[in-house]
């Protein structure tokens, strides 16, 4: 399916919001990661407006689509998102990291707010998206399981135990969208360890797996697409992203990976992305 232009337009809207979002959330609890979600906003919010079955009305029912976010230190940007499917309060996100609010520095599993999993152990989350695909699978239900990885955790053991599970038993039904920043905490991940071609490698593990400019949300949308056709084979969607988008002294700085601005770097960055 080919999206119209008036979901372009919402899709765009919605990541430059989720980008002003996350400099706020970040800026007000003074501390947190807004590099990372500021380079996912795009396919993120492809993804959940074009493709995730997530809403109010179906929150607690046992087929719907389920999301973890694998990288979960990115959160701010996963709970703009579920702001802007009402899942929570707008006013709840300046609650940020704060001591009492239900939005800590990484997610923790909320039935009501919508949070399928606790994430922020880098390694775990394929595994449990593995599990839960596995389950829709012997239920016999549509639902859909997304889950994002990123380059950092694509070094951990256990995503790769995960791949080569979810290739035997056939999980068509599970899609992970890798973010491809080549930035992680301690610099460039190719100069850390270097976890080379990860298309090739997830289709050695027997996946569908494909490239995209993480930032093109038609070629992020015809990958979604892609993976819901697949009928044998999970999907992997490796995201080429530039960490911090959209403010231009934060893109491609492993600096920002985990720093909050200060009053005047948040308004030269909310400035930008006005």
């Amino acid at each position: 399916m080919t999206l119209t232009d008036e979901q372009r337009t919402e899709i765009r809207e919605t990541a430059n919001e989720v980008r002003r979002d996350v400099i706020r959330m970040v800026h007000a609890a003074g501390c947190g990661h807004p590099g990372g979600p500021l380079g996912m906003a795009d396919f993120m919010s492809t993804l959940f407006l074009a493709h995730l079955k997530l809403t109010r009305s179906n929150l607690h029912a046992a087929d719907r689509d389920r999301f973890i976010l694998g990288n979960g230190h990115t959160c701010a940007g996963y709970y703009a998102l579920l702001a802007q499917k009402g899942l929570i309060p707008r006013d709840e996100l300046l609650r940020f990291r704060k001591l009492g609010s239900p939005l800590q520095g990484h997610p923790h599993r909320n039935a009501e707010l919508g949070i399928d999993f606790s994430t922020g152990s880098l390694g775990n989350s394929l595994s449990v998206a593995s599990g839960m695909a596995l389950a829709a699978k012997l239920n016999g239900w549509s639902t859909r399981v997304y889950s994002t990885s990123s380059d950092g955790e694509s070094q951990e053991g256990q995503i790769w135990e995960a791949a080569t599970s979810a290739a035997h038993y056939g999980l068509a039904n599970l899609t992970v969208i890798v973010d491809f920043n080549n930035i992680q905490i301690d610099g460039v991940m190719r100069e850390v360890m270097n976890v080379r071609d990860l298309r090739e490698k997830y289709a050695a593990f027997g996946w569908h797996a494909v490239d995209v400019d993480g930032h093109d949300i038609d070629a992020v949308d015809a990958a979604l697409c892609a993976a819901a056709a697949e009928t044998e084979r999970p999907s992997a969607i490796i995201a080429e992203t530039v960490i911090g988008k959209g403010v231009s002294f934060m893109e491609n700085q492993s600096g920002w990976h985990g720093v909050a601005p200060n009053d005047e770097q948040a308004e030269l960055a909310l400035a930008e992305l006005a």
